[in-house]
């Protein structure tokens, strides 16, 4: 992404930042050699059109040309592009804006950064085209697959008090769930357990050994087979509510990847994840306000 200190690199275009790769102390053949094989997602003749065309620039603001040698160290900037991706037909909506935070209601399916077959249908470029705020900046995730609330930084300058909210554990996040109900658990209950990378590098599993992640579970209601949780994370790791309650049997409804992958066809958005970011709350670093957003979504039962 933009490397602020090299403020003459490339602007943000339509909403997206520049990307960046760093090359290598060593090496040989020219930039576009370098890239080619570093980058192979992008055909070796598209690379040499962006660099011909000035979208390729080094941390010095020049123009990278594909003759140009390879030089060790160097940070080269460029806009990613896809030839085709996914059209959604959902829409986030502001719940709060000002001139330090954006907080954010994000669909279901709507990724939060670019990945994979998404760049301009993510909330933070959606975002930065629409607010027209080149900096903003993800404070946190949730999944592509959970909708809810977001907090972005605005300016770079106060960025870090509100990211330490969120490395010392400074703000209470509530999430709401639909899963089944088990009349013999016991709520509410605190989970703890370890939680580490399965073979299958999209997906998560407890493990043997220490707990490094840690819920707080209650019930809001039940109707026959099924309940609505109201989930609060101590700890941030990666699918811990999905892994924490499909470890006690509690599979959240219309989850595709535990207790077992079942990815729904693309373009299929009939059955979304029963998961929502319901709220946020926390002392603002910056102002001393108490604040709390919540999200104007809802979960309802079966």
């Amino acid at each position: 992404m933009h490397n602020p200190r090299h403020p003459h690199v490339l602007p943000v275009r339509d909403g997206v930042s520049p990307s960046c790769v760093v090359l290598p102390t060593h090496g040989q053949g020219s930039m576009l050699d370098f890239l080619a094989e570093r980058l192979p997602a992008v055909p070796r003749d598209e690379w040499c059109q962006r660099m011909e065309a000035g979208d390729v620039i080094d941390e010095r603001g020049q123009a990278v040309l594909p003759v140009r040698p390879f030089e060790g160290g160097l940070r080269l900037y460029y806009y990613r592009s896809l030839s085709a991706e996914p059209t959604l037909p959902f829409s986030e909506t502001v719940v709060y804006q000002d001139e330090h935070l954006v907080v954010a209601d994000k669909p279901h399916f709507m990724p939060v950064t670019p990945s994979g077959r998404y760049l301009h249908n993510t909330l933070l470029v959606r975002l930065k085209r629409r607010l027209g705020l080149p900096e903003l900046s993800p404070l946190h995730r949730i999944d592509r697959d959970t909708a809810g609330l977001v907090m972005l930084s605005v300016h770079q300058a106060t960025r870090g008090a509100y990211q330490a909210l969120f490395r010392d554990r400074q703000i209470i996040k509530r999430y709401e769930a639909v899963a089944p109900w088990r009349a013999e658990l016991v709520f509410p209950r605190d989970h703890r357990s370890r939680v580490e990378e399965s073979p299958q590098f999209f997906r998560m599993q407890e493990a043997p050994g220490e707990p490094n992640s840690h819920t707080h579970m209650q019930v809001l209601e039940t109707d026959g087979d099924w309940a609505r949780y109201l989930l609060s994370p101590v700890t941030g790791k990666r699918h811990q509510l999905r892994v924490h309650m499909a470890a006690l049997g509690l599979p959240l409804r219309n989850d595709a990847f535990y207790p077992v992958v079942n990815d729904p066809p693309d373009g299929d958005y009939s059955r979304p994840l029963q998961l929502l970011a319901r709220s946020l709350e926390f002392v603002d670093p910056v102002t001393g306000e108490h604040r709390v957003f919540a999200s104007r979504q809802s979960l309802r039962l079966p």
